[in-house]
């Protein structure tokens, strides 16, 4: 009987080491986990248990107040075991359904009783002392204290796998992520630049795309973006970008296509890559167009830059209108040109110039034989400046009340003295009532032309009364600014007659 006794308190220390160590669980980390069987810690060992290890005389030999504990329990032969005892052998045997917390019959939705209170008899467990730990050490079999290392090594290797496990998962969920990315096509963005282009009305920007994407596919394609570089979608890999050709403005405006090509990676989605692949489209003049810039610009806006083909062809009917009316527009400006090239050609029988182009329409001119005078437009009284041909090695006399204001040799044995008033000085005198020679007296509106006429508009009259002449007066300052003036723009036209 005895023996069948030990043999359930056995059983009852083996199932209680298993719940210590699963209960040990929170204070041991893999790192303290030792398998030498003398270095397993039993300090927080319930107190009942050290009671119930007292009756296991077959492992440790007992201390004499023990010893004496044994004998009463021997004389007490076949006597049941004491009630705690008894009670943790019931508790550890009841079945799931008679839970020592569970609603108490007959009272319906009432809250749950904790019958472990209620029961009253059964002693709570306490933290046990230094010695009382020691002396649980040493009486703890060893078969108890194997089992006890091998369920928290268990339960550490459970916990490591699943540690494992998680992060291996996380590993191959990271691996699959990158690989679905390399077969997921990403938007990314460049920079254009592009005056006056509207994509919603005109056609967008082709854009030629060579390279290699991340499964090592060549790529070479036509994808087009808007005004604001957006509308190229690619796989993830390098790429080779360039503008393949001019988009076409909704009022026909055609672009210079750059020739710079720009090397990128695609790595993400929404990536801006306007950093390093920028386009300038700059707009040539209109005039310049050719047929084939605009054919091609018309060929990649009906193959994918407009949303139809009937949509190129008006574009392309407008950048044609636009070049053609520029380049008429420039040839009829070239030919008046012409004409006033030919109108503002003077010829003597011994030289020929032009009439500077500051005073075109300004002026008029009389001739008689190699004398030509340039007078103000409307009043022949108003002589600007007079051309005289003089035979080398003779004088010359300037009409009374002007100065010679330059000269040009001719190469044939003349030279062309250019005379007339320094109206510079002459002018502001004359306003100012203080006259000396003038050649007459003059309006306002006209005494202003006269003085741009020969300044070229390098200061104004009041700068040219207040300042440079001054009410004294200062004919040579005056004299200097118009000599210079027309050294710069009549007497390098004057040449010998052919």
């Amino acid at each position: 009987m005895k023996d069948e006794t030990r043999g359930q308190e056995d059983s009852a220390q083996d199932a209680e080491a298993c719940a210590e160590a699963l209960e040990s669980l929170d204070r041991v980390s893999l790192g303290e986990i030792a398998f030498d069987v003398s270095g397993v810690d039993v300090q927080d060992e319930p107190e009942a248990e050290a009671q119930s290890d007292d009756q296991d005389a077959d492992d440790v030999e007992p201390a004499e107040d023990e010893a004496d504990h044994e004998d009463t329990e021997s004389e007490a032969g076949n006597q049941p075991e004491s009630d705690t005892g008894e009670e943790t052998v019931l508790l550890n045997s009841l079945p799931a359904e008679d839970s020592l917390t569970r609603e108490l019959p007959g009272l319906g939705s009432a809250p749950a009783v904790d019958e472990t209170i209620a029961m009253g008899d059964i002693p709570l467990p306490s933290v046990p002392s230094a010695r009382e730990a020691e002396v649980r050490h040493r009486k703890m079999s060893p078969k108890r204290r194997n089992l006890m290392v091998a369920g928290v090594v268990a339960v550490a290797l459970v916990a490591g796998g699943a540690g494992y496990a998680a992060w291996n998962g996380y590993q191959q969920e990271q691996v699959a992520a990158v690989a679905a990315n390399a077969h997921t096509m990403m938007s990314v963005q460049i920079g254009v630049h592009a005056a006056g282009l509207d994509c919603s009305t005109g056609s967008k920007i082709p854009v030629q795309v060579n390279g290699q994407d991340s499964d090592g596919s060549s790529v070479s394609e036509t994808l087009y973006v808007d005004e604001h570089g957006r509308g190229i979608k690619l796989l993830p890999g390098d790429y080779t970008l360039s503008i393949a050709a001019s988009p076409i403005a909704a009022d026909g405006t055609i672009y210079t296509v750059p020739t710079t090509k720009t090397q990128v990676t695609v790595k993400s989605d929404g990536q801006d890559l306007s950093a390093q692949a920028t386009f300038k489209l700059k707009v040539p003049s209109a005039d310049t167009v050719t047929d084939d810039q605009i054919d091609a610009a018309a060929k990649y806006a009906e193959e994918g830059g407009c949303s139809s083909a009937a949509a190129a062809k008006i574009l392309q009917q407008a950048a044609t209108a636009r070049r053609d009316a520029a380049a008429n527009a420039v040839s009829a400006s070239e030919a008046q040109a012409a004409r006033d090239a030919d109108a503002r050609h003077k010829a003597t029988n011994l030289y020929q110039f032009d009439i500077p182009v500051e005073w075109y329409g300004k002026v008029e001119t009389w001739q008689n034989g190699s004398t030509l005078c340039i007078y103000l437009a409307g009043d022949s009284d108003t002589p600007i400046v007079t051309l005289v041909a003089v035979r080398d090695g003779e004088s010359f006399t300037p009409d009374e009340g002007d100065t010679v204001l330059g000269t040009a040799n001719l190469g044939n044995g003349y030279t062309v003295y250019a005379s007339g008033p320094v109206y510079p000085y002459v002018v502001p005198q004359t306003i100012n009532g203080r006259t000396q020679n003038p050649v007459s007296t003059y309006p306002m509106d006209t005494a202003i032309e006269l003085v741009e006429l020969t300044t070229g508009n390098r200061y104004t009259y009041s700068q040219i009364k207040n300042v440079l002449v001054g009410k004294d007066g200062n004919a040579d300052a005056a004299t200097k600014l118009e000599c210079d003036y027309l050294a710069q723009i009549l007497l390098p036209s004057i040449k010998a007659q052919d």
